[in-house]
């Protein structure tokens, strides 16, 4: 899904205002004089105002935005694009294998020190960065880059896609959804769990990994229904411990802007409510040029497929 091109204008004062406006029909009017003694004939092939009279010349209505095709829409649960392959649950399976060995030299370490409370504390810490985290990722491969960016492209490419069709995130399959940060996690976690015993280090890496990979899976049950999610995962929405539906839903509204944080959800207020965010996006601006996608109106293809239909339907 092509994303909006990084313009180089200086963001005006208004962008947040002015992309919230709906879609108005501007019309120019003049008003002019004319010779009474214009002949009928010219009048006829080539009218002109007449004294004192206004003309309404229409502006051409904005182009209607595009509905995907069934063709280009995953259809169910037996579309391949959301199946697991072998492939996918060996990166998955790898990646836990990792998180278990991290584990195991924390707890090991902490029994041979007899120490618990550093460790613990630890791995707090690395699950409440680890919400910062994706929150940090996730708004920057929504504002920045395309499907043509180098390592990023594909995820670039599949966070657009997810704005246009959220719900197919429900019908992903397991390995299919964690695969891609399962393979991170093996390459960067693995190393410091084979050399690293420090307890604290391996604590605090457990913790903030597991919840990066397990991000994912924590975005994919904030998409679901209530009645169809285990009473435990709803337990822990409600708890605050995992990000809520109510709290992302708020993501996928437009401009589609805040609540970027898919692990508990915890730093969102923070971040959205200081312009955290924000200010990072005008340091980028200017020192680099990078125009982020949220001060642009959103686009169609950021847009679910039935406010689409709503839209033209109301046209």
């Amino acid at each position: 899904m092509s994303s909006l091109a990084q313009h180089k204008h200086l963001p005006s004062l208004h962008h947040q205002v002015c992309k919230r406006q709906l879609l108005l029909h501007p019309v120019r009017v003049y008003c002019s004089s004319s010779n009474s003694t214009t002949t009928t004939a010219a009048a006829t092939t080539n009218p002109k105002p007449n004294g004192n009279q206004l003309v309404i010349e229409p502006r051409p209505a904005p182009s209607r935005p595009t509905v995907v095709t069934a063709a280009t829409r995953p259809m169910d649960n037996n579309d391949p694009s959301l199946q697991s392959t072998w492939s996918h649950r060996a990166w998955v399976t790898a990646g836990c294998t990792t998180l278990l060995i991290s584990l195991g030299e924390s707890i090991k370490g902490s029994i041979g020190l007899h120490m618990w409370a550093e460790p613990i504390l630890a791995g707090c810490a690395g699950y409440i960065l680890a919400d910062l985290g994706s929150g940090v990722y996730h708004w920057a491969i929504d504002n920045y880059g395309d499907g043509t960016t180098p390592l990023f492209g594909a995820q670039i490419e599949a966070f657009q896609g997810h704005h246009k069709f959220p719900w197919t995130i429900t019908r992903r399959q397991f390995a299919n959804n964690l695969h891609a940060l399962a393979r991170v996690v093996t390459f960067t976690v693995l190393p410091i769990a084979i050399l690293c015993h420090d307890p604290v280090v391996q604590g605090f890496v457990a913790l903030f990994a597991g919840c990066i990979m397990f991000s994912q899976q924590f975005h994919a049950w904030a998409h679901g229904t209530k009645s169809r999610l285990p009473p435990l995962v709803v337990a822990l929405q409600e708890a605050g411990v995992l990000v809520s539906r109510s709290q992302h839903a708020a993501h996928h509204r437009p401009p589609y802007d805040n609540n970027y944080c898919i692990v508990s959800g915890v730093w969102n207020e923070f971040l959205d409510k200081n312009r955290v965010l924000e200010a990072l996006e005008m340091m980028l601006y200017f020192q680099l040029g990078l125009r982020p996608r949220s001060w642009s109106e959103p686009a169609s293809e950021w847009m679910e497929e039935v406010e689409i239909t709503t839209q033209i339907e109301a046209q």
